[in-house]
């Protein structure tokens, strides 16, 4: 065993500080499990969420050393010997108690996103979907919601603009049903006017954090604004836009004179 200080942060919504424990360690530990032991030794009020332990509940979210990471999934042996632990909640969300924050506000993101809408069945009464099809969409669908890839927008993280970009995570689910082979309703509207897709500058820092390695950037939040663009931006589609346009324009106003 050896002894490891650990820095916690205490506190609530209105203010706290660091404080620092001793836990005595065995090999192959992680972070929940020193916590853990500070509850049962040191802290028993020490508020930490979690649920699995096993990487898949992303109940476990915080910063460790500054980094956003799974407490379950940050072994000890990471660190140097004689590295300080830190440990502290994420930024972008209120902070409820301790290291537990408030992350409600993700949950009513994903309530405006309009449900999978499937497109018939085919006349044998079956879906069809093609294997490449499927496969685009179900990398999307390990998400665990840790929320570390919300944690690390800055958009969130740094501006505060929860009123305008729904974030990363919201950006994927968007991807998983606008790429859904079956999904008949159209997202990319509401993707760029509600959801705030133009906020995004593709810093990739999301993907980076990902305890799932969902490539969020490359294969969700980028085809997501390419949709866009070759919807809004396109000027060849502008173009094929106006004159479709003056042609009903010419058309209505035959119909009319008649």
């Amino acid at each position: 065993m050896s002894e490891r200080i650990f820095k916690v942060w205490r506190g609530d919504a209105e203010g706290g500080e660091f404080k620092d424990y001793a836990v005595e360690l065995d090999r192959g530990m992680v972070v929940l499990d020193a916590l853990h032991l500070i509850q049962a030794q040191h802290a028993g009020d020490l508020a930490v969420r979690w649920n699995c332990k096993a990487g898949k509940c992303g109940s476990c979210s915080m910063e460790i050393n500054g980094r956003p990471r799974l407490s379950c999934m940050t072994r000890i042996n990471e660190f140097g010997p004689d590295e300080v632990i830190t440990a502290r909640p994420m930024k972008t969300f209120p902070v409820i108690r301790d290291l537990v924050t408030d992350v409600s506000w993700n949950f009513e993101q994903n309530k405006r996103i309009k449900p999978f809408k499937p497109k018939e069945k085919d006349a044998d009464g079956n879906y069809r979907m093609r294997q490449r099809d499927v496969e685009r969409v179900q990398e999307f669908r390990k998400c665990i919601e840790c929320y570390l890839c919300q944690n690390v927008c800055h958009v969130l993280r740094d501006h505060d603009r929860k009123d305008a970009f729904v974030g990363p995570r919201f950006m994927i689910r968007l991807a998983s049903l606008e790429m859904h082979p079956l999904d008949v309703e159209d997202r990319v509207p509401e993707t760029r006017d509600e959801f705030g897709s133009g906020m995004c500058n593709i810093t990739r820092c999301c993907t980076d954090v990902c305890p799932e390695h969902i490539q969020i950037t490359d294969n969700g939040i980028i085809p997501m604004k390419e949709r866009i663009v070759d919807r809004y931006y396109d000027p060849l589609l502008w173009l094929l836009r106006k004159i479709r346009g003056s042609g009903k324009k010419k058309k209505a106003s035959a119909e009319a004179e008649d």
